[in-house]
């Protein structure tokens, strides 16, 4: 069975498609056993990713990318995802955030920051939550104030990934403090990780996407150039959300990944397990609980590569991303749920992999905006 077939993709993202699902079988499935058990950050895949060209190519051409879009990386997520999420997020995180000074920044900000990233010579990284405050953008209380012809940066910010390995972050600051509109209060900036007053460290291990890395930073008087600002001063929430809407369609691909990998290791498992003196595919209630799987798999594949449609169109893109989220991260825990009870016991082997897939499908439903926040947007931008 093909679940990841490429009848939903289109044309133009198809090789990139086949380019990622022969990158994963030879560098990602063979190492992810040992990166899970170890936590280490896969260096060497990384390399290799970059060396394929498959690492921090949603730059454009014009900045040294190969100009990958949202159909592109949502092809590529499905397929390194399937394989391990911890190593398809760090080979994913590498460019993160740099679609925002794509969009809005300055050409000088562009060929300093921007082309070293897809050259693959630095690692980016974006930082917004904050270890009090995950959802609540407009909650924000890290501060950037204007001191002559620098920004002065201090607060906190948590679970940011390459906080640590990264050569530049863009941060989400407060600038503002206006409380009738509290959505143009904050800004973008780009602070280099050598910046005296930046300190960053790896957060405790986590229980799933063990081959990637978070930090906790912390700014202490962090001065950067005044130029170091993303567009306009009080913009940064409405270019962060503009952002997400590409960014929650390919977590959607995160989740369609794992739920292909939740499948794909049920369905080899039950038709090679005998029970009462017959193969346990054999036994309807299985077949039912497949059949569930399947179903839904394929629901919400579709949906996702609809909201790639409409959010490369900004058509009503904030609503069909969130529901491509949604959507597609519960899917995934569905299938992995699903999947460890038709293991049986063996579902809670550690050298199993369905039971890394049940640690890792709780991840995504959290990151990127979690799923209760993602229900507000639908129900607040659908047209009822």
């Amino acid at each position: 069975m093909e679940l990841l077939d490429e009848t939903v993709v289109p044309e133009h993202a198809r090789a990139v498609k086949q380019e990622a699902r022969e990158f994963a079988a030879e560098y990602i499935e063979p190492n992810a056993a040992d990166y899970y058990e170890t936590g280490e950050y896969p260096w060497e895949v990384l390399e290799a990713g970059m060396d394929a060209g498959l690492v921090a190519q949603d730059i454009g051409e014009e900045y040294g990318g190969r100009g990958f879009d949202v159909h592109e990386i949502l092809a590529i997520a499905e397929e390194f995802y399937r394989a391990d999420a911890g190593i398809a997020l760090t080979l994913q995180l590498a460019s993160f955030g740099t679609k925002i000074t794509e969009e809005y920044g300055s050409e000088e900000q562009k060929e300093q920051y921007l082309r070293p990233v897809a050259e693959n010579d630095q690692l980016s990284g974006l930082a917004v939550s904050e270890p009090e405050t995950g959802s609540d953008l407009a909650g924000m209380e890290t501060t950037a104030d204007k001191d002559g012809d620098e920004w002065v940066l201090n607060g906190e910010k948590y679970w940011v990934g390459n906080g640590v390995e990264a050569d530049w972050v863009t941060v989400y600051a407060r600038t503002g403090d206006d409380s009738d509109d509290p959505y143009s209060n904050f800004s973008l900036f780009i602070v280099p990780t050598d910046t005296d007053g930046y300190d960053a460290e790896h957060i405790p291990e986590k229980m799933g996407f063990r081959a990637s890395k978070q930090a906790h930073i912390e700014f202490n008087d962090a001065r950067i150039p005044e130029e170091n600002i993303i567009g306009a001063e009080g913009t940064g929430f409405y270019m962060l959300a503009e952002f997400f809407n590409y960014g929650r369609v390919v977590v959607g691909g995160h989740g369609l990944g794992l739920a292909a990998a939740a499948i794909e290791e049920t369905a080899d498992f039950v038709h090679g397990r005998k029970a009462f003196d017959r193969n346990v595919s054999e036994f309807q209630k299985v077949q039912h609980i497949l059949a569930d799987m399947l179903t839904e798999f394929n629901a919400a594949r579709t949906l996702n590569w609809q909201a790639a449609d409409r959010v490369a169109e900004k058509d009503n893109a904030g609503l069909w991303a969130a529901q491509a989220k949604v959507k597609s991260t519960e899917t995934a825990n569905m299938c992995a749920e699903r999947g460890m009870q038709l293991h049986g016991g063996r579902s809670v082997l550690v050298e199993n992999r369905i039971s890394r897939v049940y640690r890792d499908v709780r991840i995504p439903v959290i990151y990127e905006g979690a799923n209760e926040i993602q229900r507000n947007l639908i129900f607040g931008q659908a047209q009822w």
